[in-house]
């Protein structure tokens, strides 16, 4: 009697106690809400993309032709600067030291030059001048020895009539040697020696030039008008030329703010010139804001935004479309900031296209 209904009654309520302990220590938990809704389009039909955000200029990073220990850097993040404003400087001690040896050079090329271009001075008229009347003054004398000599004929001796004539050469030549230096100065510089001392001129000023267009190398400009959004250089380091991982600056204008979105390879057939577009701030969807559309980029690229969803093709290819939106304006109208580099969910209108008959 026991047996048959004692021990499965026991049974039964072991089973039942086991399946309450089982649901009491698992409790029925409501679905986990997210922690921010999704956006939703407000077009009937639309094409989703991710949106980053960048400057209006694109981001521009700004590194240095010329590698060298920063020396002076002129500009904070978030200051703004004008086309052309310096934001550092690269050691210049050496070249300025060439400046100075090469503008030495050039001083001395002018003064040479101004020498040869005003002629004799008038001091320098006289000794000559006194030099041709003192070689007149001998070839005389010469001349009138010869003359005494010649008179006496055949009674004077061979050798002093032999001397008395090279006398008279000798004169002769030292007189129009003097007569020559004299017209030479009296006639000025000859043309082919300015010639010479304008190209010596010349030279020494292009070498100086182009020291002073390496001096100015050494201090990097802004190219744009805009903020400088990211500073990664310090006075006393060292900054490398070409390409680098991180820039040195990042400068762009950032009082409007474009909107590059990736529009799957799938859809960009979809997208038409002038689409209107919504963006959505990822994380909130009350904050968005209208799109100007600007461009479509006329080249289909590898995908570099990944938004981390398991189903995400990581060798999807998009056609980048380039919006524009007021910055100052989205933060007076939502009271909070977009930054470049943010992203944001935007929708694309498409209109619905009719196959052609």
């Amino acid at each position: 009697m026991i047996r048959m209904y004692v021990l499965p009654l026991i049974a039964v309520i072991g089973v039942l106690l086991a399946i309450y302990t089982v649901r009491a220590s698992n409790p029925t938990r409501p679905p986990t809400q997210p922690v921010s809704q999704p956006p939703v389009t407000p077009y009937e039909q639309s094409v989703s993309g991710a949106g980053l955000v960048e400057a209006s200029t694109e981001n521009i990073a700004v590194g240095t032709v010329v590698s060298g220990v920063v020396t002076d850097v002129m500009v904070e993040v978030n200051q703004h600067v004008k086309t052309g404003d310096p934001l550092f400087a690269i050691d210049d001690r050496s070249l300025r030291s060439q400046l100075l040896v090469q503008q030495a050079m050039l001083e001395s090329a002018k003064r040479e030059l101004l020498k040869l271009q005003q002629g004799p001075r008038q001091e320098d008229l006289p000794p000559l001048e006194a030099k041709v009347a003192a070689a007149e003054a001998s070839h005389a004398n010469a001349q009138r020895e010869f003359d005494r000599l010649s008179r006496i004929g055949d009674s004077a001796r061979t050798d002093e009539m032999d001397r008395a004539r090279w006398d008279l050469a000798t004169a002769k030549a030292n007189l129009d040697a003097a007569r020559a230096d004299l017209a030479r100065t009296k006639a000025g510089t000859w043309k082919p020696d300015i010639d010479i001392a304008q190209a010596r001129v010349d030279a020494a000023t292009t070498q100086v030039k182009s020291i002073e267009v390496e001096l100015d190398r050494l201090i990097v400009r802004a190219p744009v008008e805009g903020t400088v959004m990211q500073l990664k250089i310090r006075k006393g380091e060292f900054a490398s030329a070409g390409p680098l991982a991180t820039p040195l600056i990042l400068i762009g204008n950032i009082d409007t703010l474009h909107v590059r979105v990736d529009v799957d390879e799938n859809d960009a057939w979809r997208v038409q010139q002038g689409a209107r577009a919504i963006a959505t701030v990822r994380g909130n969807r009350e904050l968005k804001t209208d799109l100007k559309f600007v461009r479509i980029e006329p080249y289909i690229v590898p995908k570099r935004s990944l938004t981390g969803e398991s189903n995400e093709r990581v060798d999807t290819r998009v056609l980048q479309v380039i919006y524009a939106f007021d910055a100052t304006e989205f933060q007076r109208n939502n009271g909070v900031r977009v930054y470049a580099g943010q992203q944001m969910d935007v929708f694309i209108d498409v209109q619905p296209i009719q196959p052609r008959q």
